[in-house]
């Protein structure tokens, strides 16, 4: 179904958490990312009647007020891929430093700000080790790799998240946790999924730095002055951890996960 199921492999995670070796086809629309709106990005095109699959009852019930339906409540991915790899959902012993995730754009926006002065806010708040981890858009730009491997800071990416059923690295997500598990904190310029990711595991977040803007960013979403008006205890250099954990399992659903055999009768995967 719609190519966005499988934005960073996560069809293939819910595919793995239900029992299947390869990855069928999920009948509906799967929330990719963490949402302020409707669960899903602006302008796509719902068909009639296809079920929404979305992480809180806070985005259900936006979409609800936007006159949408057929939303069922299951959770974030990334909280099935930590019944997935049980072994990798906390921090090794030896995890030291931050990992930074500057606000990216994407193949259809870019972002507009200076990386420089995300560099000069990491210097003013970290103490240890840094990596910082680009979009795969951001990474493969050199100048902007340079900006911070000039600062003494570990460059890494992800992998490529996929678009249009192409190129799409289905272990973007384990690769993602792998990495978090290495650092004691977790911080970028904007509230953010990998922030809540990264609190889910117990570590210490932050949100600091210039926002930077997403070119023609739709006003519908409200920026970044909306999510500082709704969540002020989440933009902090060091947010307090019961604070980010309460935030983070509303956000994430903790309490709307689906047995295996939900998710298999959900996504129609019991059909022959």
């Amino acid at each position: 179904m719609h190519h966005a199921n499988h934005f960073y492999g996560h069809a293939d995670v819910m595919a793995a958490y239900a029992g299947y070796k390869e990855r069928p086809f999920i009948w509906g629309y799967l929330q990719h990312g963490w949402n302020i709106l409707d669960g899903f990005a602006f302008g796509t095109a719902f068909a009639p009647g296809m079920p929404k699959f979305v992480w809180s009852d806070s985005v259900r019930r936006r979409g609800h007020a936007m006159g949408l339906r057929n939303y069922s409540v299951i959770g974030s991915v990334w909280l099935y891929l930590l019944k997935v790899y049980p072994e990798l959902a906390s921090m090794t012993d030896d995890a030291e430093g931050t990992i930074f995730y500057p606000f990216h754009g994407w193949e259809g926006q870019n972002v507009l700000g200076d990386h420089g002065r995300i560099v000069a806010s990491i210097k003013e708040h970290e103490t240890g080790p840094v990596t910082v981890c680009l979009y795969w858009n951001e990474y493969e730009n050199p100048a902007i790799r340079k900006v911070y491997t000039k600062a003494g800071f570990r460059v890494i990416t992800h992998g490529y998240r996929g678009l249009h059923w192409r190129k799409t690295d289905a272990k973007f997500l384990a690769k993602q946790l792998a990495e978090l598990r290495k650092h004691k904190r977790v911080a970028s310029n904007r509230l953010s999924s990998a922030v809540l990711y990264g609190a889910s595991i117990g570590m210490q977040p932050g949100v600091y730095g210039d926002p930077m803007v997403l070119e023609n960013e739709h006003p519908s979403f409200g920026g970044q002055a909306r999510i500082k008006r709704l969540w002020p205890e989440m933009d902090q250099p060091f947010v307090p951890l019961d604070v980010a954990r309460e935030f983070t399992d509303t956000e994430l659903g903790v309490k709307h996960l689906a047995h295996p055999a939900e998710i298999r009768e959900m996504f129609l995967w019991n059909k022959p």
